[in-house]
């Protein structure tokens, strides 16, 4: 059988390297997108991956992505896993300079990359069968939070991108599917948001037990592509234990009342 190709965006570190990792374990034909360039390069020679280096937030290079891609043969499926929080200020004293970049990297380049390689996934659809557009939201866009302002607003535009998008596609064999985790602990997403300050970003996850890992997702991603053409996991909602909401985690041992 000829393997099947996804495409993953962010995929030089945390959710969507640990993705590229499971998708080339089962078999997949993957193509690592990402800004940097020596991640990548390290990815691609751990995992055996194909990788393109690209600002999703450019047009022209969105453009360059499409038309590797195509040189490649069909996209079966695309991850849209890039993103990122930058602060978490008030909505009164927070950048809007912040809010701007969270709307380009978590809204207008998941539309930018979607438009861009919808033809390829109607090619793979003709021929497989089915295709599959997957977005990797957040609880932030359900629930609002304070100090979430931005992210809130920007993860709360990509969910309804994706059931703006799920509905357009209505009739064709292209499933439309959202992943939206809690608090997964990575090397980077805290850190970016608190500007690289080490010790506010541990703090995030200081005595939360188990809170969740990339591989978790990469789990639920993978898991939600590979089942049956006909079964659509409109959204499907990930969080720790501990955690049962954006607001409310537990620090400590979790036990039994009584």
């Amino acid at each position: 059988m000829v393997a099947r190709r996804v495409v993953v965006t962010g995929a030089s570190s945390g959710i969507g390297a640990a993705t590229v990792r499971l998708f080339r374990a089962h078999g997949w034909e993957v193509v690592g997108v990402a800004r940097r360039t020596d991640r990548l390069a390290a990815l691609a020679a751990e995992t055996g991956a194909e990788v393109f280096t690209a600002d999703l937030t450019d047009q022209v290079q969105v453009e360059a992505l499409r038309d590797y891609l195509a040189e490649l043969g069909p996209v079966h499926a695309l991850v849209n896993n890039a993103g990122g929080a930058f602060g978490l200020a008030s909505v009164e004293n927070s950048s809007a300079e912040d809010w701007s970049r969270m709307f380009e990297v978590n809204v207008i380049a998941v539309k930018r990359v979607t438009s861009a390689l919808l033809p390829l996934l109607r090619m793979a659809a003709a021929d497989a069968g089915h295709a599959d557009i997957l977005a990797v939201t957040s609880i932030a866009g359900h629930i609002a939070y304070e100090g979430g302002g931005g992210y809130n607003a920007a993860k709360f535009a990509e969910h309804a991108l994706m059931a703006v998008l799920r509905l357009e596609l209505a009739g064709e064999p292209i499933r439309v599917l959202e992943v939206a985790p809690g608090m997964v602990k990575t090397d980077e997403f805290s850190l970016v948001r608190f500007g690289g300050d080490r010790e506010r970003a541990d703090a995030v996850y200081d005595n939360v037990p188990n809170p969740l890992y990339a591989e978790d997702i990469a789990e639920a991603i993978v898991h939600a592509i590979e089942l049956p053409g006909y079964v659509n996991l409109d959204l499907v909602t990930i969080k720790p234990v501990a955690q049962a909401a954006p607001y409310k985690v537990i620090r400590g041992e979790l036990k039994p009342k009584g």
